[in-house]
């Protein structure tokens, strides 16, 4: 599912593809999965070829602000990172812990990790498992704070991105991001930093 982005970063469709790929693999060597799951590649496929399997997270913001019905965030990080800093409603699960948990039909699930690979395979596992409202973050955390928490635009940029732009920094600040109009990144020492802007720095200092 995608939504627009200002300064949206480009996450390659074969990326995107080997990480289902490899959940798929995972998946299947699952005894879990074996037991209980039933997993219909050609489906998957046309989700994915869609663009379907994901949620931008200017969007997921969105439904966060505007109070999206039976939506449920899951951090698949693990409990010192989730403390540290997570999206705002999330609730943490472990991976292994995910097809256990009792989700909802009705629910509408977005999963996310630092980077991509645990929450595509986690949509994967949950997809098999029945649940077709899930999501992720092709982006992870990473895109949360880029886009949602630290929102930049060009100086340069035209008035059509501008306008996009003012609708994304309305975003950010409901949750204290900090949106900027420069070409060069923001600043991650001295000064009054927002916590997004530190979380920044932590998250990607320990890398996916």
């Amino acid at each position: 599912m995608r939504g627009p982005v200002v300064g949206k970063r480009l996450y390659p469709g074969l990326a995107a593809a080997a990480l289902i790929l490899g959940a798929l693999a995972a998946v299947a060597g699952s005894p879990v999965a074996a037991a209980n799951a039933r997993i219909d590649v050609s489906s998957l496929a046309n989700t994915v070829d869609r663009e379907d399997d994901h949620v931008a997270a200017v969007e997921l913001a969105r439904w966060i602000k505007d109070g999206h019905q039976n939506l449920r965030i899951v951090d698949l990080r693990d409990s010192a990172e989730f403390e540290d800093y997570h999206i705002p409603g999330a609730e943490r699960i472990s991976l292994a812990d995910l097809s256990r948990t009792p989700f909802k039909k009705d629910e509408t699930i977005v999963l996310y990790s630092d980077g991509a690979a645990h929450a595509a395979q986690g949509w994967v596992f949950l997809r098999a498992l029945g649940f077709t409202r899930v999501y992720f973050l092709r982006g992870g955390l990473y895109e949360w704070l880029d886009e949602v928490m630290n929102p930049t635009v060009s100086p340069t940029a035209n008035d059509s991105v501008r306008g996009e732009f003012r609708k994304v920094a309305e975003i950010s600040r409901y949750f204290g991001g900090v949106p900027r109009v420069s070409d060069s990144p923001p600043a991650r020492a001295g000064g009054k930093e927002q916590k997004g802007v530190n979380a920044v720095s932590r998250v990607r200092g320990r890398g996916c």
